[in-house]
C-alpha cells in the first residue's frame, strides 16, 4: 500500500467503489443516488478545487484501493476515507492512515464515523482518536437518522 497524489482517472474507480451497496451502508452519509455520476463529480470537483483540502490516492498492487483526505469542517480539519470494500480486513486501511496522518500533521484532527462502523472505529482509535461528541444525522444511504462518534486527535 502506498499514497499518492489523486490522479483524474483515479475518479473513475471512486465512482465504481461508491456502487457498493455494503459500503454505503458502511459509510452511511454518501450520495442520495451513488450512481449518479454528475452528483459525484460535481462532488470531487469542489474537492478537488478547494486549495485546503488534501486528498490521497490509496494504491494497493498496483490498483486504486481508495482515497483519503482532510478537510475543513467548522474550521477544524477533519480526515476521511473509504476503501473498497474488496480491500477490508487487510490492514490497507490501517496502513493508509497511519502513512497519512505521518505526512498530515495538523492537530487538532477530527473523524466522523457511524457507531456501528466498527471497522473504522477500530483504525481511528489505535491511532489515538477518542471521542468528542456525538451526532445524529439522516442518512441517504441508510434512509434513517444514523448515530456518528466524533472522534478527535489532539
Amino acid at each position: 500500500m502506498h499514497l499518492r497524489p489523486l490522479q483524474p482517472e483515479d475518479l473513475d474507480q471512486f465512482f465504481v467503489h461508491q456502487q457498493d451497496p455494503e459500503a454505503n451502508l458502511m459509510a452511511a452519509f454518501t450520495a442520495r443516488n451513488p450512481a449518479d455520476r454528475g452528483v459525484f463529480d460535481h462532488h470531487w470537483g469542489s474537492i478537488i478545487n478547494d486549495p485546503k483540502v488534501v486528498v490521497r490516492t490509496i494504491e494497493h498492487d498496483g490498483e486504486v484501493a481508495g482515497s483519503i483526505l482532510v478537510f475543513e469542517h467548522e474550521d477544524i480539519p477533519e480526515i476521511t476515507f473509504w476503501t473498497a470494500s474488496r480491500y477490508w480486513g487487510q490492514g490497507i486501511t490501517t496502513s493508509a492512515v497511519d502513512a497519512f496522518l505521518a505526512e498530515y500533521t495538523a492537530r487538532p484532527l477530527r473523524a466522523r464515523v457511524p457507531q456501528d462502523n466498527i471497522g473504522s472505529i477500530k483504525v481511528l482509535e489505535r491511532r489515538g482518536f477518542k471521542v468528542v461528541d456525538e451526532a445524529a444525522d439522516f442518512s441517504n444511504a441508510r434512509a434513517a437518522v444514523v448515530k456518528e462518534f466524533i472522534m478527535e486527535l489532539a
